[in-house]
């Protein structure tokens, strides 16, 4: 058999975010089959950067595109499992989205940037420390976050129980939050009211939630969306949802969707809840 083989490729992109969330991979087109994933990615140094993962094809064989765990995760993960036999991470407690610029808009940010906090963890540390949907996180230990994708890696870096001052953007304004994170650990450890036209400028046809469907997306307020045109049907937004609230207020009825609407300036961020998940859509009105 083959005792020995070395591959050759060219970073393309640092911190690229996979299932986890929790590892910043490089990605490269250095190819890796059955046999040599789990080796070294060395730099034209000689020094040992990364060790090879996993690669993404629809044949199940090299397709040019490989990703590899930079060698400080790896090192850190490995001293977890040599002093405690298991690794946890640092905990926020929230659920996130990336900042278009659709939905900067909608927040009045200057640009694009941060996360964005779709939902809030009931009593984890994020909640205990006052973080609200709708607030987008700016920066972390004073360090801003120019994507998303970053905050998820930065926090399951931290020593849970670590104090980490937060800046948000919440009401045109910034704030300071500090957050004790909390632990997570490895894994292997209806009556029917009829339909109220929103119509005009969003193009929706919804209804209030019936008590049965408030339970069961567990919230008071609410609006299915019955049917969805023009603007609305352009962002995304589906028959099924659940419209709970407009620029970060919420909303019971049709008329305070309008209202919210007519208060808008270009954008309306409309916080979705599709199923078991909550996102913002930002929907252009004009």
């Amino acid at each position: 058999g083959f005792e020995n083989s070395a591959t050759a490729g060219i970073v393309s992109a640092k911190g690229r975010t996979l299932d986890s969330g929790y590892v910043p991979f490089i990605q490269t087109d250095v190819p890796i089959n059955p046999g040599n994933s789990g080796g070294p990615l060395f730099n034209m140094r000689g020094e040992v950067v990364g060790i090879n993962s996993q690669i993404y094809s629809r044949s199940g064989g090299y397709m040019g595109v490989s990703f590899s765990i930079p060698i400080d995760v790896a090192m850190q993960v490995g001293q977890q499992l040599q002093t405690t036999g298991h690794v946890t991470r640092g905990k926020l407690g929230v659920v996130i989205q990336p900042v278009t610029q659709g939905l900067a808009d909608s927040f009045g940010l200057p640009q694009p940037q941060g996360a964005l906090v779709s939902s809030v963890e009931k009593g984890g540390p994020a909640e205990r420390a006052g973080i609200e949907s709708g607030d987008v996180i700016l920066k972390l230990n004073g360090a801003p976050l120019k994507d998303s994708s970053e905050l998820p890696v930065q926090i399951a870096a931290i020593t849970p129980g670590t104090n980490v001052q937060l800046e948000i953007w919440r009401n045109h304004a910034t704030r300071e939050v500090t957050v004790k994170l909390g632990t997570v650990a490895d894994k292997s450890t209806a009556a029917s009211a009829g339909p109220h036209q929103e119509g005009g400028k969003l193009g929706l046809a919804v209804r209030p939630l019936t008590a049965e469907e408030q339970r069961g997306a567990n919230t008071k307020g609410g609006l299915v969306v019955e049917r969805a045109s023009g603007p609305a049907a352009e962002a995304g937004i589906q028959p099924g949802d659940v419209v709970l609230a407009a620029n970060g207020s919420p909303v019971y009825n049709a008329e305070e969707l309008r209202s919210a609407v007519e208060k808008s300036k270009g954008h309306v961020a409309l916080l979705i809840q599709r199923g078991d998940s909550r996102l913002f859509v930002p929907v252009r009105v004009g």
